[in-house]
């Protein structure tokens, strides 16, 4: 058991409201500061894209008994629909029998987070904005606006789980030997929505993440325990089929009808939803260090924020807390040490995902409808499933284990390898289930 500290956490998401719980379980005092309003008392849509819960995320609240709850508001998905222009669908199983990702409303589990956390007697400050720190005294600065009367909120610790654009971390930034990168992709989202038939049931196949690939740009809709679906629509934000483009009913309801005629009877809504929502950006954004002394760490987003094309966002900030959580049981008191630890471990796996989940952009929008790469896929499978000890595929890796982030990427980089000289096999589409090509594949593992 840990001394008792008196801890503050900035920011009431995800992260923010699980690691509160951790904390709390651990005997600490924790208060919980958010600039925005309780979302619970607020209505939640025009910005989001739905959750995937995955192992990692999972055991992070199985260590602390609420990943039943949690199951309860989430709809398992254990395969790709895939939308082509012709409007064939085509299915692709995530995994083996079994393992499903978790769709997940990011307002639902918030709240319910939320509520969880006080349940275990974590406060929380909504309408908060912290606007500076006092790093080495672990000090919040708090006020209604930047150049006003800010009030002091004196603490032992800080945790900056504030977002992307983290008001911790920018403190932090102003010291010395600090690196920070952010990238912007020239891609767009908006969020829309496919409504429950009358008698409350989901329009398209309610276990599937669904997909319309489109090249550079696409759709996707995951299901809602409502019976909903919540799409997100991918785009550039400039250029040839844009979101500068779609700047009147007639054009946007004309481009739906081209690029995915599947889904004009399901979005009854398409204008009234594509002109009220915002257009939002996805960004990618790396720093280093994590920790100031022993006083102030960030987690989540505030460190390593990145697009969500793997639906790893929330799953690597939940993982943050399992390793930090492991460090505080090794470590007690030295928290010296533990955040160290913390930032050590968690940096290299933190940049892999970020590229993982970039390349994962190409894969949903080109590769799933394309016959090569879905041949690639058939081989992969049909193998792993003789070979299960020598063959994981790297979706597998980084979704249905907890093989570190960066030794998932290095393997699949490999098994890519393999892959390009097999595909390049004569007559591999009418081969591929042979001995020729099993013995082939164990031949380049073993190089």
């Amino acid at each position: 058991m840990q001394t008792p500290k008196k801890i503050a956490i900035v920011g009431a998401g995800l992260v923010g409201s699980l690691l509160a719980i951790y904390l709390r379980k651990a005997g600490h005092s924790v208060h919980v500061y958010d600039r925005s309003p309780d979302i619970r008392n607020i209505q939640f849509s025009g910005r989001s894209i739905n959750l995937a819960m995955s192992n990692r995320g999972w055991k992070a609240l199985e260590i602390i008994g609420i990943a039943q709850e949690i199951k309860k508001i989430g709809i398992p998905m254990d395969k790709r629909a895939i939308h082509t222009v012709d409007q064939d669908l085509n299915f692709q199983k995530y995994g083996k029998d079994n393992e499903a990702i978790f769709s997940l409303s990011r307002g639902i589990l918030n709240r319910k987070m939320i509520d969880l956390a006080e349940a275990n007697g974590v406060e929380f400050f909504f309408e908060q904005k912290v606007w500076d720190v006092s790093l080495s005294e672990a000090i919040l600065h708090v006020g209604e606006d930047e150049k006003g009367e800010w009030k002091k909120h004196k603490f032992d610790m800080i945790f900056g789980s504030d977002g992307a654009f983290s008001r911790v971390r920018h403190r932090m930034q102003r010291q010395s030997m600090f690196n920070y990168s952010q990238e912007f992709l020239d891609i767009g989202y908006k969020e829309l929505n496919i409504p429950a038939n009358a008698d409350g049931s989901h329009k398209l196949d309610k276990n599937s993440l669904h997909i319309w690939p489109r090249g550079n740009f696409m759709l996707i809709a995951l299901p809602n325990i409502d019976g909903s679906f919540t799409c997100t629509l991918f785009m550039p934000l400039k250029g040839e089929n844009s979101f500068e483009q779609l700047n009147n009913e007639e054009v946007l309801v004309a481009f739906f009808a081209k690029h995915f005629p599947s889904t004009t009877e399901v979005i009854p809504d398409l204008s009234k939803d594509f002109f009220k929502n915002p257009k939002s950006y996805l960004v990618t954004m790396k720093c280093f260090p994590w920790t100031h002394n022993d006083t102030v760490a960030l987690i989540g987003d505030a460190c390593h924020a990145i697009v969500p094309f793997y639906g790893q966002g929330m799953n690597v900030g939940f993982e943050d807390i399992t390793v930090l959580n492991e460090l505080m049981q090794q470590y007690g008191d030295d928290w010296q040490t533990i955040f160290t630890e913390y930032e050590n471990l968690r940096k290299p796996n933190a940049d892999a995902i970020a590229e993982l989940s970039y390349r994962n952009f190409i894969e949903m929008s080109t590769k799933t409808a394309d016959a090569h790469f879905l041949l690639q896929k058939k081989i992969e499978k049909w193998f792993s499933d003789k070979h299960p000890e020598k063959w994981i595929p790297l979706y597998s890796r980084v979704t249905f284990s907890h093989q570190p982030y960066a030794e998932a990427l290095a393997v699949g980089d490999r098994q890519n390898e393999i892959m390009a000289d097999i595909l390049q096999m004569d007559h591999i589409e009418k081969i591929w289930q042979s001995e020729v090509v099993e013995h082939r594949i164990l031949e380049l593992l073993n190089v």
